[in-house]
């Protein structure tokens, strides 16, 4: 595993942080930023966003499907969101670019052509 490093005022690049190679787990918090409330309700302003919860707990399992990680734990809270990942680099060694291109596009759909009628299959 890559050793730590503290920059002032940055955070390290996830590539210094974790070791693709190697198997292991991540614990990983992404926090909303300017008093953004993801879910519940907003303090500030007494509106309720508690409808993104279950939107949020479904994006992550979807993710988690679609790429090599396993989530293990997660907590959607009010205004970050906690995920315990499993890195695991043998089930991403064992993917093919065109699998890997067609899982990206499941979530990420590229905007098909005007008048063609094709549509992004994700099944």
């Amino acid at each position: 595993m890559p050793s730590q490093v503290t920059l002032r005022g940055m955070a390290p690049a996830r590539s210094r942080l974790i070791d693709a190679e190697s198997p292991g787990f991540c614990h990983c918090i992404s926090r909303c930023v300017r008093r953004a409330w993801q879910c519940g309700v907003d303090p500030y302003n007494e509106t309720s966003y508690e409808h993104r919860r279950d939107w949020v707990e479904q994006h992550l399992l979807e993710v988690a499907e679609i790429h090599a990680v396993g989530l293990h734990a997660y907590a959607v809270m009010s205004n970050h969101v906690h995920v315990v990942l499993r890195i695991d680099p043998d089930a991403a060694a064992i993917r093919t670019d065109p699998d890997v291109a067609a899982r990206w596009v499941c979530l990420e759909p590229v905007a098909p052509a005007v008048g063609t009628g094709a549509r992004n299959s994700c099944g």
